[in-house]
């Protein structure tokens, strides 16, 4: 079984990244520019976000975070978000979800115009992903496709089975394994035989948020299985998938942590530069 090693699979693409940076500058005396508005306390968020622009950092981009209290008005929020785009030196606006309850996520999410938008979260980046055209891509999918990739190349006719069906992951996902010809299925808590539907993926990818509800039996040889999952369990941090049964069958395994969540953050970065190269453009 190949343990698929996310953090050096995320290692290999911010190298590769931190290069372009280089050419980059070289072509136009400038370097892609990442702002982060990062509201409220939790704990969770600010790792993500320290996380975030210390990766940004190494590769060589511009990062900014601003920081707002929980208390902030949902305005004050708008009106910054539309100061970035306007900003020739922003190349890439996040905002770092959960927000508080009074801040309308759509509306935060519309706000971002959809060149800068590095989530991928834009109504109009969400439509051109779902129509073959050119897009920013949500992070986690798009590093669970990286992912996907180095273990088999050629995907043309692969049946996939996506576990979960959130416009953050489960959508997207099918979206881009469509475009590499598999054939995918969405499944969901209202699917009925679960496990009879997995057992005839090539492909897996679980992102539900249930510890380890995909089990060994429900896997056939050789499938290739991503887990997005991250759940906090008294045993620890659990993935959607029981690791030690599926490591027996699956031809590669994402473990958790240290699987997708590692690409999910150079992919935020390679959205990043490339807003900027269309910005160029």
């Amino acid at each position: 079984m190949i343990l698929i090693d996310g953090k050096k699979a995320a290692s290999e693409l911010r190298e590769e990244l931190k290069k372009e940076v280089i050419l980059l500058k070289e072509k136009y005396n400038k370097v892609p520019g990442l702002s982060v508005i990062l509201i409220g306390e939790m704990a969770p968020s600010q790792i993500y976000v320290r996380n975030k622009e210390k990766s940004a950092n190494e590769v060589g981009l511009k990062s900014e975070v601003i920081k707002y209290p929980d208390t902030v008005e949902e305005e004050t929020i708008l009106k910054k978000i539309k100061d970035l785009n306007h900003d020739e030196n922003v190349s890439g606006i996040l905002v770092q979800l959960p927000l508080p309850k009074h801040i309308d996520k759509q509306k935060v999410i519309e706000t971002i115009i959809p060149s800068k938008d590095v989530d991928g979260f834009h109504p109009m980046n969400v439509g051109n992903l779902s129509s073959g055209y050119e897009s920013s891509v949500p992070c986690t999918p798009l590093g669970c496709y990286l992912l996907i990739k180095k273990i088999e190349p050629n995907l043309n006719g692969k049946k996939a089975v996506i576990v979960g069906r959130s416009n953050l992951n489960g959508k997207p996902m099918t979206q881009l394994l469509l475009k590499e010809n598999c054939t995918v299925t969405i499944t969901h808590s209202k699917t009925k035989d679960l496990k009879a539907e997995c057992l005839k993926a090539d492909i897996i990818v679980a992102a539900v948020g249930i510890p380890e509800l995909v089990k060994g039996d429900w896997v056939k040889k050789d499938a290739i299985v991503i887990d997005v999952g991250i759940n906090k369990t008294e045993r620890g941090l659990l993935g959607d998938v029981a690791f030690d049964e599926v490591s027996k069958v699956a031809k590669a395994l994402t473990p958790v942590p240290g699987g997708v969540g590692p690409m999910t953050i150079a992919c935020l970065l390679k959205n990043t530069i490339d807003c900027f190269k269309r910005s160029q453009n």
